[in-house]
């Protein structure tokens, strides 16, 4: 709900069966419905690239594309002798879901930095330059470690692999690339118990509910400059919009300091915490928020420990 309300790249860490890849596959269900706007934008896109279906006009669904992890890099970013737009543009507005995150060619997930960074990709040619639209959540799932089964409490699921195995299966995702990804979220096998609850929980209609509030507190916020989402927001934008109280300053910095972050991940909590806060409807940003924004940061507090 934070992802989808902010538009805040999300990385889902667990277990193989821990529903990680149901869970992605969600995220359009309570994503607002294209604007006219935007509609036009991803409309085009698919439209030179022939996946419009017959006589459909606008597309009005936010798409989720989910490559396999054998794709090339062009299949990623576009490409051909006359480039056409790849999974990075045909995600344009909506959601580009990575299973199996470390399994991709470390070559074909760095050319995911300038997407991710500039919402646009750019593809030279010796006659001409390309630049097609990449504005997208990037959804992605990993297991924590090459047998997945790190951290398991089953005896008849305990994780076999070696420090080094588990190391050289993280080191497949740079640290710039993970510094780009808001929330690093560390899913848990569901027990028994969790399964056959009766207890009811948020349903997509009272999230999308939600989501659509915040929107359009960011929309409000954001409307004399050229972007619409926290999780766009960059630079001076950023401390001009996401003000922190004095208790939530100071915890930034304790955190900052004993978990090492970088410039970009300091910037990505701050993003976050002003989503969250605009979920909690909170003019200003609170240490709550922030300490909830830092939980969402497995990679930074835990990962690099191993």
């Amino acid at each position: 709900m934070i992802s989808a309300s902010g538009m805040h790249n999300i990385l889902l860490i667990g277990p193989p069966g821990s529903g990680k890849t149901m869970l992605m596959k969600r995220i359009t269900s309570i994503l607002p419905m294209l604007s006219n706007e935007e509609a036009l934008e991803v409309t085009k896109i698919y439209s030179i690239t022939n996946k419009l279906k017959n006589n459909q006009e606008l597309m009005k669904k936010r798409p989720f594309r989910s490559p396999h992890h054998t794709i090339s890099q062009a299949g990623l970013i576009g490409g051909g002798s006359i480039p056409k737009p790849g999974e990075v543009s045909l995600s344009h507005r909506g959601v580009l879901y990575l299973d199996e995150f470390p399994e991709f060619h470390r070559h074909v997930l760095e050319v995911l930095r300038q997407p991710l960074e500039e919402k646009e990709i750019t593809i030279s040619r010796s006659k001409a330059v390309y630049t097609y639209p990449s504005q997208f959540i990037l959804a992605a799932a990993m297991n924590p470690c090459p047998c997945g089964y790190l951290g398991s409490d089953s005896q008849s699921n305990s994780c076999s692999c070696s420090a080094h195995k588990i190391n050289q299966y993280r080191s497949k995702i740079s640290g710039p690339l993970l510094d780009r990804i808001d929330l690093h979220v560390e899913v848990l096998q569901m027990d028994y118990n969790i399964i056959t609850s009766s207890e009811k929980q948020m349903s997509s209609a009272e999230m999308i509910e939600r989501v659509e509030a915040a929107q359009k507190i960011q929309r409000k916020r954001y409307q004399h400059t050229d972007i619409h989402f926290n999780g766009e927001t960059y630079g001076s934008l950023i401390y001009e919009h996401c003000k922190l109280d004095s208790n939530a300053k100071e915890l930034l910095q304790v955190s900052f300091e004993a978990l090492g972050l970088s410039a970009r991940a300091y910037d990505r909590i701050i993003k976050t915490a002003r989503t969250i806060a605009d979920l909690d409807e909170q003019t200003h940003i609170k240490s709550e928020h922030i300490a909830e924004a830092i939980q969402y940061r497995t990679l930074d507090r835990r990962f690099h420990t191993v």
